[in-house]
């Protein structure tokens, strides 16, 4: 059986990472290794952080994100049953507001906005086929 594990992103501190997904969108921190090379969230699918100077020592390349770049081909996705104050929360904490909510044609209401290094994250309610 193959499942999801985790989702990793790499960033310049793993602290100040976890502390903003805590404060703009209300997750739980689980972990950081004493070293702050490495850190999780909790939840079922674990969002997880590397420092971007350790995950190079392993031989990863990569580009970074960065708030002033285009943000990369991939999206963190909250599910909430109140996207607007979702929303309203995530931009009070720092997040840069990039879609503000909208109700779709399929009825889901999706936001997205962009976290502290640049990373797109979409903010909506749950969805099921």
């Amino acid at each position: 059986m193959t499942r999801l594990g985790f989702v990793l992103l790499y960033t310049p501190s793993v602290p100040q990472k976890i502390a903003f997904y805590e404060k703009a969108f209300g997750v739980e921190r689980k972990y950081i290794a004493e070293n702050e090379a490495y850190g999780e969230l909790a939840g079922p699918v674990p969002i997880s952080f590397v420092k971007e100077e350790f995950a190079r020592q392993n031989g990863t390349d990569f580009t970074p994100a960065r708030p002033e770049n285009k943000p990369a081909a991939v999206e963190i996705g909250f599910v909430f049953d109140d996207v607007d104050a979702a929303y309203q929360r995530a931009v009070k904490a720092g997040a840069t507001a990039v879609s503000p909510p909208a109700k779709k044609p399929w009825g889901q209401t999706v936001a997205y906005v962009r976290d502290d290094d640049g990373v797109l994250v979409e903010i909506c309610t749950p969805w099921s086929v």
